[in-house]
């Protein structure tokens, strides 16, 4: 979330109406997040001011860890340094902390594209913000879950219960100190994620949800403590609930 959220704000700098705009003072601690959307705190150090150029030796973009060789344009600007400053800077900043193992398994080649195109500059805005909502896409709508086994006929449905919500086992990344929440699709990779976990013996989807939409899952490793609930579903393991009294 904060790093589309990035995105985009740098999308709007480098196409705002005053020409392309260069965040000199590029520092997480410069921006904040409002209603979801991440802001920029001071634009005091924000300038449209591109590198003058007589040719392309003098257009390289350095930072302390590399340098980028850029075009001298036909008006004497170096084509896109503002823009690709900005990118390079959400990069060293954002990127490389937030980005990996922060998406399911099958979605992490994708940022991990995204990662290296922007670490080398092979992207530029427009592009980095395309691969974001193609990832974005998939997410919400479940399509990296294709074949998949399903795993959800290992399960007993209970309906009409769900657990009562004690300290349990951690996982990562989950939503709660206290215990294993997660982000899901729906039952079936809530499924696939007990199966993968082995203190896990049922999950129950909650009535909470995410940022993009998505239900949030509580996983339990007990199934000792049941009370009514007309609205909630406990699946519970097949090989587990043969040893339990329900």
């Amino acid at each position: 979330q904060i790093c589309l959220s990035l995105v985009k704000l740098l999308f709007y700098l480098a196409h705002s109406p005053l020409g392309s705009i260069v965040l000199l003072d590029f520092q997480p601690r410069q921006f904040v997040m409002v209603d979801g959307n991440l802001k920029v705190t001071d634009m005091d150090d924000a300038s449209t001011e591109e590198l003058s150029c007589k040719e392309d030796n003098d257009c390289t973009l350095d930072f302390p860890t590399k340098s980028f060789p850029l075009k001298c344009s036909a008006v004497g600007r170096c084509e896109g340094i503002n823009e690709k400053k900005n990118l390079f800077n959400a990069y060293r900043y954002f990127f490389t902390y937030l980005l990996p193992h922060s998406a399911p398994p099958a979605l992490q080649p994708f940022l991990s594209d995204i990662l290296n195109a922007t670490g080398d500059l092979r992207y530029g805005i427009n592009e980095t913000l395309k691969a974001f909502e193609k990832v974005l896409h998939l997410y919400k709508s479940g399509l990296y879950l294709q074949k998949r086994p399903l795993l959800l006929k290992d399960y007993i449905s209970l309906k009409g219960f769900r657990v009562v919500e004690h300290e349990d086992y951690k996982c990562w990344p989950s939503y709660s100190h206290l215990g294993c929440l997660l982000s899901v699709h729906g039952a079936e990779e809530a499924a696939a994620i007990c199966n993968s976990q082995s203190q896990c013996q049922s999950f129950i989807i909650t009535q909470q949800t995410t940022w993009t939409g998505r239900p949030l899952a509580s996983f339990q490793s007990s199934l000792t403590d049941l009370m009514p609930d007309a609205n909630a579903v406990v699946y519970i393991k097949r090989s587990a609930s043969s040893g339990e009294r329900l």
